[in-house]
């Protein structure tokens, strides 16, 4: 049986024991039904993934005692900032979930023209700590121990002015750019990609106009969600942790 990892924002060592956060000990309890000495792992995104074994589980909370080192996590081959129009529930949470398995160092979502969702300061915490809760379950899935940094909401053109990547990329279908024409990246690449129904002509100016350069995938357009997981496989390919 394959034993389960949990993110924690504790520091871990060997020998010592700590008391595990309350969405993980709800897991561990009621869903998973796991009990006193069964083991687990845990990583709290500094790169180290550590063998523990649970010495208590209860309705109350779950303590574990922290073994020996399983591995280090090494950086990204090419660190990958994704940033995203903000869209409707489902398609933003698939969005970043799957960029998350496929390796992104950073999320940026962004307030376009075109979007659909409207979040106020409230609703954007809620929202923020549920993009960052989905981030966690997505590395604790596909064994990442470096979670994605998330940043809060930006309008777009704030957004853009504040992005530093050695490369910039806007994905767009009616560009004659292709990923194999361009060269790779020094240190970070950055993709800009819509919402639904795109960026407006305005906003593509604008990214243009802070060194964006426009790329297409292939002769189709791709959904919100789907799109930037092409991206980031390719560049993957290219580039980064897929390459040889």
């Amino acid at each position: 049986m394959r034993v389960q990892r949990f993110y924690t924002s504790q520091p871990l060592s060997n020998g010592v024991e700590i008391t595990l956060e309350a969405e993980p000990s709800h897991h561990l309890h009621h869903v998973l039904r796991l009990r006193t000495d069964d083991d687990i792992i845990l990583f709290n995104a500094d790169g180290d993934e550590y063998a523990a074994t649970l010495t208590l589980v209860s309705k109350q909370g779950a303590t574990a005692s922290i073994g020996k080192r399983l591995r280090h996590e090494p950086g990204p081959e090419l660190p990958i900032h994704l940033m995203i129009g903000i869209s409707r529930g489902e398609r933003m949470d698939f969005a970043l979930q799957k960029a998350t398995e496929l390796g992104v160092t950073r999320i940026s979502p962004i307030f376009t023209e075109r979007c659909v969702v409207k979040l106020d300061e409230k609703k954007s915490a809620g929202r923020m700590a549920h993009w960052r809760r989905l981030v966690i379950n997505a590395c604790e899935q596909s064994c990442r121990c470096r979670l994605p940094l998330i940043d809060p909401p930006l309008e777009i053109r704030e957004a853009l002015s504040r992005q530093v990547c050695d490369l910039a990329l806007l994905l767009d279908h009616r560009s004659h750019n292709t990923l194999q024409q361009i060269g790779r990246p020094d240190s970070s690449v950055c993709i800009l990609i819509g919402p639904e129904g795109g960026l407006s002509s305005d906003e593509r100016s604008i990214a243009e106009r802070q060194n964006f350069i426009g790329i297409r995938l292939g002769p189709r357009v791709m959904r919100t969600e789907t799109a930037p997981l092409a991206t980031i496989a390719a560049i993957q390919t290219l580039w980064g942790d897929f390459s040889p």
